[in-house]
């Protein structure tokens, strides 16, 4: 059974939607370390979860695309 594959304009705004949401994650995971307010923190490490989350969805579909540039499987960690 054939798989749908996207079309070249989809598969070139999927990657700067997964190139922006990587950005989003890794300054997400930078600002952490500069903030003090505990709830700031929280709603922080929130978005970096989430995010991960949508990076995955988002490779996933990604998959799809007729052609593609290398995507790691998980974004490199900046911050512990």
């Amino acid at each position: 059974m054939n798989t749908p594959t996207l079309a070249p304009h989809e598969s070139m705004e999927l990657h700067e939607a997964l190139n922006f949401k990587t950005l989003c994650l890794a300054k997400s995971k930078l600002m952490q370390g500069l903030v003090f307010d505990q709830e700031l923190k929280a709603l922080m490490q929130k978005d970096v979860f989430q995010s991960t989350q949508q990076i995955a969805e988002l490779q996933a579909i990604y998959a799809r695309a007729p052609f593609q540039a290398p995507v790691p499987n998980s974004p490199t960690p900046i911050t512990h």
